[in-house]
């Protein structure tokens, strides 16, 4: 663990607490303003650079309406190597609090900028806080991520690190400390990367094949055009999407811990070349190794064995049927 984890416990708690809004964060009201203000401060606080062109709001109209994404970047020592983009959305799916979805992976996102500052990686590292992840956008030309890809991009990405729903202990019993990483098999490289890279006591990975559960958050643009890209989630709960996502349910050691592998991930992923192929090798006996280590005492106690694809594609099934985790919205 870093040294000060309190400390840093204390910056994610207050991250949520000041966006998770009672009134929300959706798209066209105050609590979005408010969001993204918070946001601004926050990334100057923490001494990112402007995306481009002197500026961190990029706004884009969606009929009536303007949306905003907010992009940062952090510089490498190698300025022209494609950067890695860390995102996380910060509109809700309506006038509720969304202290899991999305505060919580915007607290992560804040927090790992110092220890990655120190690492002095290779490339540029884009923090993106997009806007429009929620429907009526969700998946549609207006969604902040495709947006920003199609629009606002100005330069190739070497890889997306999307974060989305991470806030909240695993609804299985004895597996509270999962989590979920999707986009193994977008490059081959990553197979060393989420198998090699430590993790902290108390947190588990397991990698699931995306075409299982679908085009959940704002990895779609990144896979749909063919980069790399790896999206981690601790999934849905009971308070998806309700009133009752608020932030005293979120587990912030839990998130401490999520922050500190997700730097470490970040770094090995900086190193790899990531040449593909794109969706063209079998990433299943990795996913298969990942899920035995860290849930095969699961599969056993459910009756189900993980030796092979289908085995695979019948235990995560099974977990989404049981415990509701990561079904497509």
């Amino acid at each position: 663990m870093r040294e000060s984890e309190t400390l840093d416990v204390d910056q994610l708690r207050a991250d949520v607490v000041n966006l998770a809004y009672a009134h929300g964060r959706m798209v066209g009201t105050p609590g979005h303003v408010q969001a993204r203000e918070y946001i601004l401060g926050r990334i100057q606080q923490v001494a990112l650079d402007p995306y481009a062109h002197g500026a961190y709001e990029f706004a884009y109209p969606a009929g009536e309406i303007k949306l905003t994404n907010v992009l940062a970047r952090l510089p490498g020592v190698r300025r022209s190597l494609p950067p890695i983009l860390i995102a996380a959305h910060y509109d809700t799916c309506g006038p509720l609090p969304g202290a899991d979805d999305n505060a919580s992976a915007i607290a992560i996102a804040l927090d790992m900028v110092a220890p990655l500052r120190e690492r002095q990686l290779h490339r540029d590292v884009i923090f993106a806080f997009f806007d429009a992840e929620e429907p009526p956008h969700f998946l549609k030309p207006t969604m902040g991520s495709t947006y920003y890809y199609q629009n606002q991009r100005d330069e190739p990405i070497h890889c997306a690190v999307v974060l989305d729903l991470l806030g909240h202990d695993v609804p299985i019993p004895e597996y509270e400390d999962m989590l979920y990483v999707m986009g193994m098999e977008s490059d081959a490289d990553f197979a060393g990367v989420i198998e090699d890279t430590p993790l902290p006591d108390k947190l588990r990975v397991a990698a699931v094949p995306n075409r299982y559960i679908g085009d959940m958050s704002d990895h779609h643009v990144f896979r749909t055009h063919g980069r790399p890209y790896l999206f981690f989630s601790c999934g849905q709960w009971e308070h998806y999407h309700l009133p009752t996502d608020t932030p005293e349910k979120l587990n912030y050691a839990k998130m401490r811990r999520i922050s500190e592998y997700l730097v470490d991930v970040v770094a090995a992923v900086s190193s790899e070349p990531l040449i593909g192929p794109f969706e063209g090798y079998d990433s299943t006996p990795h996913e298969l190794g990942l899920m035995k280590k860290h849930a095969g005492a699961l599969a056993a106690q459910l009756g189900l064995m993980l030796e092979s694809q289908s085995d695979l594609q019948r235990f995560v099934e099974t977990l989404v049927m049981r415990y509701g985790l990561l079904t497509d919205r």
